[in-house]
């Protein structure tokens, strides 16, 4: 079976260190908290907010090794009021957990988006 989870995180400022530090903190805490094994993973989608320009969040990625994974970017839309400096990606992986299982990671400022999935697995 094939579940999507989601996850969101921010940065400080529009770097490429920070960008790609904060995708790869990202994937790992998706990883962990949802007890995959990186095998499962599919795929990778990855939005930035219009201000994030010096790097593309997918390469994390690749910098943690994951090669195999297809992995893409997009701009967020550019909605008023939208948290800024975000980056959010969809995972698809093979599980057989049901979908209230599945462990949505939101973390550093994005955790405002969804206090509710900001806290680690128990």
């Amino acid at each position: 079976m094939v579940r999507a989870i989601r996850g969101a995180t921010t940065v400080a400022a529009d770097t490429r260190e920070e960008i790609l530090a904060a995708s790869r903190e990202l994937i790992i805490e998706i990883i962990r908290r949802n007890e995959l094994d990186p095998e499962q993973v599919i795929s990778a989608f990855f939005t930035a907010t219009p201000d994030l320009t010096a790097a593309f969040p997918a390469e994390a990625v690749r910098q943690l090794g994951y090669t195999a994974w297809a992995a893409l970017d997009s701009t967020h839309m550019p909605v008023a009021g939208a948290l800024p400096r975000c980056i959010r990606v969809l995972l698809h992986v093979e599980w057989e957990e049901t979908a209230k299982e599945v462990q949505h990671v939101y973390i550093r400022g994005a955790e405002l988006l969804r206090p509710d999935r900001a806290g680690a697995k128990d």
